[in-house]
């Protein structure tokens, strides 16, 4: 949706899209539009979503759920490639930036350097030493080295346990599963990733989702949280309390509805190449995803978003000194993804003004106008931007197709010979090209208006092994490198396998529609 305002004088711009944090290069010989903009003119946007787009759209997760999608179909269709996993490696440590010292008690009692502590005693830590008290700040009992563990336990570090094993802090009350320690002086809180994700689900959602139809976005939400976690600590990264990681508040941040959909999905996670997959969310992505480490899926759920579409209006002179080129003279999305109306989330912006050019990406853009999104458009702009394809990172588009819907795949691979095996990093990188020439595919026939539909599940691995499949509600699309995307629908489907199908042809290399 565009809104022009009378206090529009023109500006030219286009979307720009960071897919995965890296700016797709693609040199362009875009026009710019002369255009001039008094000093105290408005440039007038007009936007869809809110946060980066990268992989689930929280919002329209709740929508799904609405339609009645279950958590599993959820995670199927923003996280592609993926495959349904346990977690293996359960423990994670949080920094708690809010807290200065571990002082703590708990009901049912207390374990610290290899000893117990009794009920109604508290532990204070302080450099290798604990300190046992009768009560907070009580009298000293005891002085306990703590060894190799800096950290103070409950008396059963198993998730889910009662709130009288739960260590609280004395210095403000504060409730937390598992337990606190102090490591290179800061506060860390470590736990079970099943304990931890009851405090991040209310603070990344809402939970009066689950009385609004959308206990299995919850769900999905669990999962995603989970495996990020679990994702973030395997590539060496530290985890905090903070939206640096996930937003955290332990037990007091926690809901009984949110608990339940963490208790409900205890363990699961999603594996890409084995391994946790890097789990990215956002609240909402407008109508479409952004791609990156995942295929860019559509996103109709997020029609129930709040920020689904949205405008803003910042004045010229703001725009100017923002992008640090004085007098705004354009402002124009030189590239966008292509993805959903108004050619998706902009790529490139460009500013001319009085004191230079300055090409910045999308994301850059987004933050310097205090935008909810980098899916935007410019009221007046003439110029169409470059359309370039997201690109799909490690392990996008891996993972089995499901059940095709109006013909049958399986027959036109059946009897191929199956003599061809790939290293994963070889299906790995065959899948993410597949992923980005589907979609330029889909933009070239039409995009929402193509004749194939919007696509069904995640790109996958042809039976033989040799090429990459993509289902559409009416048709097919097939990829290998020397073919590139080619579409097919049930009719011309059906015509290529009377004349022999792949084992008689191989792989088409002409649109059948």
């Amino acid at each position: 949706m565009r809104q022009v305002r009378k206090k529009v004088v023109s500006a030219a711009l286009a979307p720009v899209l960071v897919v995965g944090g890296i700016a797709a290069v693609v040199a362009t010989a875009a026009t710019v539009t002369s255009v001039t903009l008094t000093a105290g003119a408005d440039v007038n946007l007009s936007g869809r979503g809110h946060g980066h787009g990268r992989g689930m759209g929280q919002w329209g997760a709740l929508g799904y759920a609405k339609r009645g999608w279950p958590a599993e179909k959820i995670l199927r269709h923003y996280y592609g490639g993926t495959t349904a996993g346990k977690a293996d490696k359960p423990e994670v440590s949080v920094i708690l930036t809010k807290q200065s010292s571990v002082n703590v008690r708990a009901d049912a009692g207390l374990r610290v350097g290899g000893q117990t502590v009794a009920p109604g005693q508290a532990v204070r830590l302080a450099g290798t030493t604990a300190t046992i008290t009768s009560g907070c700040n009580g009298a000293v009992v005891a002085s306990v080295p703590l060894g190799a563990s800096p950290f103070v336990d409950p008396i059963n570090p198993a998730p889910s346990r009662p709130a009288t094993e739960l260590l609280k802090l004395c210095s403000n009350g504060a409730v937390y599963r598992g337990g606190l320690g102090l490591v290179d002086g800061k506060v860390v809180n470590r736990l079970h990733v099943d304990d931890y994700v009851k405090g991040v689900i209310p603070r990344e959602s809402l939970p009066r989702w689950a009385d609004e139809g959308g206990a299995e976005a919850l769900k999905a939400q669990a999962v995603a949280a989970r495996t990020y976690a679990l994702a973030a600590l395997a590539k060496g990264k530290k985890i905090d309390d903070t939206m640096n990681s996930q937003v955290y508040g332990g037990v007091s941040g926690e809901d009984p509805r949110t608990n339940i959909a963490a208790d409900a999905t205890a363990g699961q996670i999603l594996l890409a190449g084995g391994v946790p997959a890097f789990t990215e969310f956002s609240a909402s992505t407008g109508g479409y995803t952004a791609g990156g480490n995942f295929p860019a899926v559509q996103d109709e759920g997020d029609t129930v978003s709040p920020a689904h579409t949205w405008t803003a209006t910042v004045s010229a002179d703001s725009v100017g000194r923002a992008f640090g080129v004085g007098g705004l003279k354009s402002l124009e999305v030189t590239q966008a993804n292509g993805l959903g109306p108004d050619f998706g989330r902009a790529l490139k912006v460009r500013a001319i003004g009085s004191g230079g050019t300055k090409e910045i990406t999308g994301e850059e853009a987004r933050t310097l106008l205090k935008l909810k999104s980098a899916w935007f458009s410019i009221a007046g702009q003439t110029t169409k931007p470059q359309i370039v394809a997201p690109p799909t990172g490690p392990g996008a588009g891996v993972g089995a197709p499901g059940p095709l819907e109006n013909f049958d795949l399986g027959s036109l691979l059946r009897g191929v010979a199956d003599n061809v095996r790939f290293d994963q990093g070889t299906i790995d990188r065959l899948l993410g090209a597949a992923g980005t020439a589907f979609a330029a595919k889909q933009t070239a026939l039409g995009g929402r208006r193509s004749p194939l539909g919007q696509p069904l599940g995640v790109p996958a691995l042809t039976e033989d092994g040799r090429g990459v499949q993509q289902r559409f509600q009416r048709g097919v699309m097939l990829y290998t490198p020397q073919t590139g995307a080619v579409a097919l629908s049930p009719r011309g489907l059906r015509a290529f396998n009377k004349r022999g199908g792949l084992v008689a042809l191989g792989f088409p290399r002409v649109d059948a529609i």
